[in-house]
């Protein structure tokens, strides 16, 4: 299916249904299809065709969002560029994808001004809500389109997404119709819908350029209705819940300890709910237990990643409890289940496949699986080698067949001889009431190669004693594996997307060991 199909199935079973809400306002199914080839005539008329590359670059917002359907309706991809890259970043995405059209909110003329004189390719630009010289106002750009244009992409091509560049030079994921319709279908399968006959709400408050934004997909196959949140507010997260009787919706974990965190949560009206999907990065089983009892039994785990959108594991609500109805805390570290459609496996460092329980790389095959990098085989040789996808995550098949990541290949630290997985000591200082947040890296050590190093984010209001957090953590995990340095910042450093960012937390503390957070 093309990303504009699941917009039409969702409109054929009722046009006048809600689509998009947003601020009080409401997008019918209808309203949203006539728009979607209202902006398919005018990409056409700006020479848009089959392939064309076409970038959004938005906050949350219904109508940048509408973009996608019109840019699939126009067989053109879709490049969603996110608006907290700085802007040498975005250049480099825009360049690299070889975009021709760039649609923008005003708020981002400085960024775009700042790099548009760069992008030679970049043809036409587009403004949805500001006159801004050199680009077209949105009334400008739709009044250019005469007839309704339905132009089947070129080939399966649906969108190009940048990997973030926090390690080197970013890459384009070329993801096809094939990939989301995969992911569509898993996430229909493995997670609780609403009966036959009821539609489904999905409140989207974390960014539509990334997780958010596909999970809209399956929402919409159903005719369900997607509420648009344009800010990271967890308050209006938790009053929109209980307005519009939200049944999914899904944050990484650092936004949903902010849920856990405030003080609305104690009131809040969350009966609604049916699946809160965690993911993006590791969660703490502790604060996992506590989303579990005070939200509800509604929370359910999704792992993959850009290269494999969202579901080769996926752990439902129910599984994160036993027959008997008590928490199954032995499956709260892992990230479920590989999903139906998808293989997962765990590859050694020679290319052999291991057996349930040892440690390796984690690999998958199966239709899930990107294309590959937008005009960089090398990189997608290596990411394929072995006819496997390399996730580049270090884990193990348990003997119940539940897939546990214990730490990225390149965040394992190798102190005194011993591999220590810096996910298990975060779980470990998560545990601890002190702790909101915390990452775990390796220094330079003269004695152990690497010394287990942490920084830690103390909860609002509450102080943290070092020396008693250290003895915490070695009780449950032993003094090989507990922080030989625990540093206290005021706040974490991340991506756009919230992940936090180790990377740079270790070039602070080895550039300026005494003042890395000051």
């Amino acid at each position: 299916m093309r990303l504009v199909e699941y917009l039409d199935k969702g409109a054929s079973l009722g046009g006048e249904a809600p689509c998009l809400v947003c601020d009080g306002e409401t997008l019918s199914y209808d309203q949203v299809q006539r728009l979607s080839h209202r902006i398919a005539s005018a990409l056409a008329a700006q020479g848009v065709r089959g392939g064309t590359k076409v970038a959004v670059l938005s906050a949350n917002d219904p109508i940048a969002f509408s973009c996608v359907f019109g840019i699939s309706r126009a067989g053109a991809v879709w490049c969603p560029i996110n608006p907290r890259n700085e802007a040498d970043e975005n250049r480099e995405l825009l360049e690299l994808f070889d975009c021709e059209v760039l649609i923008f909110q005003g708020a981002f003329t400085p960024l775009v001004a700042a790099i548009r004189g760069d992008l030679p390719q970049l043809r036409t630009l587009v403004c949805l809500d500001a006159e801004v010289e050199g680009a077209l106002t949105w009334a400008e750009f739709l009044a250019q389109g005469k007839e309704i244009v339905e132009a089947p992409s070129a080939d399966d091509l649906a969108m190009i997404v940048g990997t973030g560049g926090t390690t080197g030079r970013p890459k384009g994921v070329m993801l096809t119709g094939t990939n989301l319709e995969t992911m569509t279908a898993l996430t229909l399968i493995g997670y609780p819908w609403p009966e036959r006959g009821h539609r489904p709400t999905y409140l989207a408050l974390a960014p539509l350029t990334h997780a958010a934004g596909v999970l809209c997909f399956p929402v919409l196959a159903l005719g369900g209705s997607i509420v648009v949140l344009r800010t990271p507010d967890v308050g209006a997260f938790l009053s929109a819940i209980a307005e519009h009787r939200v049944t999914h919706t899904f944050l990484p974990p650092t936004l949903i300890y902010m849920v856990l965190d405030h003080p609305a949560l104690a009131t809040a009206e969350l009966g609604s709910l049916q699946c809160f999907w965690y993911g993006a990065a590791p969660m703490s089983t502790s604060r996992l237990e506590e989303a579990l009892r005070r939200i509800g039994p509604v929370m359910a785990q999704l792992f993959g990643q850009t290269e494999a959108p969202m579901m080769i594991a996926t752990l439902a609500p129910a599984e994160h409890f036993r027959d008997d109805g008590s928490v199954a805390v032995e499956r709260l570290s892992s990230a479920g289940r590989p999903s139906p459609l998808v293989r997962v496996a765990i590859m050694d460092d020679a290319g052999r496949l291991v057996a349930p329980g040892e440690r390796g790389e984690i690999v998958v095959r199966g239709s899930l699986v990107m294309r590959g990098y937008y005009k960089n085989p090398e990189a997608t040789a290596e990411a394929s080698a072995h006819g496997w996808h390399h996730t580049g995550d270090i884990g193990f098949l348990d003997a119940d067949g539940l897939l546990h990541i214990v730490d990225r290949a390149k965040d394992m630290v190798i102190t005194g001889g011993f591999n220590v997985y810096s996910t298990e000591v975060e779980q470990a200082l998560m545990a601890h009431p002190s702790v909101a947040d915390c990452a775990v890296i390796g220094l330079p050590d003269e004695k152990w190669g690497e010394r287990v190093t942490a920084v830690v984010q103390a909860r609002p209001g509450i102080g943290v004693d070092i020396a008693e957090l250290t003895s915490f953590v070695k009780e449950r995990i032993g003094s090989v594996k507990a922080p030989k340095q625990i540093e206290i910042w005021a706040d974490l450093p991340r991506s756009k997307v919230g992940k936090v960012l180790k990377t740079e937390i270790k070039a602070q503390l080895v550039a300026d060991p005494d003042h890395a957070n000051d």
